[in-house]
């Protein structure tokens, strides 16, 4: 009994984590509204402050995703990405990694 309930459990994990990793790139474009401001500005860079804002359009999915994690996790430090991140579920950030990634193509 207690070898079904483990192969259960990691069927049910084992597909959670399939779900993630796709990523949907229509509810990333939602998802990723507070992005545009800094993010889908064609020069890509701030007005006040100034400075140079990394372009995500085309950047791999996986990339965008290990970057959101290291700001949640204040291993990047950058205080707006921080507290974006903070707020985002992983199901958030493939999403908005998905869209973004997309919008290279």
């Amino acid at each position: 009994m207690k070898s079904l309930l483990a192969a259960a459990a990691v069927s049910l994990l084992v597909a959670s984590s399939a779900g993630l990793a796709a990523g949907d790139a229509a509810a990333g474009r939602i998802k990723s509204e507070p992005c545009l401001g800094c993010h889908g500005i064609p020069t890509y860079h701030n007005t006040y402050p100034t400075y140079h804002v990394p372009k995500l359009s085309g950047q791999q999915a996986d990339y965008i995703v290990a970057a959101l994690k290291a700001y949640r996790d204040n291993q990047r430090i950058h205080p707006t990405m921080n507290a974006q991140a903070l707020s985002m579920s992983e199901q958030d950030m493939v999403d908005i990694a998905a869209f973004w990634q997309d919008l290279g193509k």
